[in-house]
């Protein structure tokens, strides 16, 4: 039993405890990019040295396996062969889950590529019986798995039929493959990743209607083990979280922003009803990420409230000797505009 199986047991029972927030490091990076897909190395000043190679790409999804603060640790399939082979997980209760589809908007990160820019389309490159069982195809009987039986598989919806048609279509195709092997997902929703001339409260009712209609068709047997959404606002969120509780919804990070942004995310997520967080850049590219994380366990548990968490970050820091990207005023606000928003509303 990983960490994942026992929280989500509990979650579904009903007996959720802010302890059993899921956190997941969504170290994939290198499904949408090339070298660029790691975070830079940096000189303790912060200055730029050079981008990392595959190995300390390796080096730093092990140490945050080791560490044992999150719950989930998101690789591509190439990678989780490597770190397999290290052994990274044998004695580890972190779950090692893969991306399982690389559609065309997540080839952000390629140098001088114009695909974020385009209206995404659906593909995936990950061989399910190769990531489960090593072999070219499922065969008949049960084997033991090689690499995970857990996936992240992500739709974007464009509010375009032809577009989303086509998305609707892979999407059954992935539900098929996935179980002809026994293979579980989680469903990763984004946004639209062009101009959509929708209000953000518009545009979190179109996800959450657009969401809740493709999952209607699917039965138990093949419907994702979580979610991973977009927080388009509290209200949104808090919608999807009480229209049908046996969703369990989380978040994704999004862009970098400040270290408030962070921990603001988490403390509202939870607050309106999402129980995962899957973080990406705003772990890789901090300037600690071991002690963010050890942090934003903090946040999530209730024994720090976000802009206390910001202060301890920066204390952590200065114990390491590492200077922050921002000053610690810089760092304490809030940038991204549904945190704002909400932010202002409560108060």
């Amino acid at each position: 039993m990983t960490k994942l199986d026992e929280k989500l047991a509990r979650i579904r029972a009903g007996k959720y405890k802010r302890t059993d927030f899921i956190i997941a490091d969504a170290k994939d990076g290198d499904m949408g990019a090339g070298v660029l897909g790691a975070a830079p190395k940096r000189a303790p000043d912060g200055t730029r040295l050079r981008g990392k190679t595959r190995a300390e790409y390796l080096d730093d999804i092990e140490a945050v396996v080791k560490q044992g603060v999150v719950d989930v640790m998101l690789v591509s399939a190439s990678n989780l062969e490597l770190l397999h082979e290290r052994g990274v997980f044998k004695k580890s209760k972190v779950k090692p889950v893969i991306r399982a589809n690389d559609t065309t908007d997540c080839w952000g990160l390629v140098r001088h590529g114009v695909y974020p820019k385009l209206a995404s389309r659906p593909f995936r490159t990950a061989s399910l019986p190769r990531v489960m069982y090593n072999a070219a195809s499922p065969g008949k009987g049960a084997r033991k798995i090689y690499g995970t039986d857990l996936g992240l598989y992500s739709i974007t919806m464009m509010n375009d039929l032809d577009a989303d048609l086509r998305t609707m279509e892979a999407f059954r195709a992935f539900r098929e493959d996935a179980a002809a092997n026994g293979f579980k997902y989680f469903l990763e929703v984004f946004n639209p990743n062009v101009p959509h001339n929708m209000e953000r409260e518009h545009l979190g009712e179109f996800i959450n209607d657009s969401l809740l209609r493709c999952l209607a068709g699917v039965m138990k047997a093949d419907r994702p083990q979580f979610l991973k959404i977009v927080y388009n606002g509290p209200k949104a969120l808090e919608e999807l979280a009480t229209y049908d509780p046996s969703l369990v919804i989380g978040i994704l990070g999004g862009g970098t922003g400040t270290t408030r942004d962070t921990f603001e995310l988490l403390h509202q997520a939870e607050r309106y009803g999402a129980r995962v967080a899957l973080f990406g850049r705003k772990i890789n590219q901090a300037e600690a990420p071991l002690a963010l994380l050890s942090i934003m366990r903090q946040v999530t548990d209730g024994t720090l409230a976000p802009d206390e968490a910001v202060r301890a970050y920066h204390g952590e820091l200065q114990k390491l000797g590492l200077k922050p990207f921002r000053s610690l005023d810089e760092d304490r606000v809030i940038t991204e505009e549904p945190l704002k928003r909400a932010t202002l509303k409560a108060a």
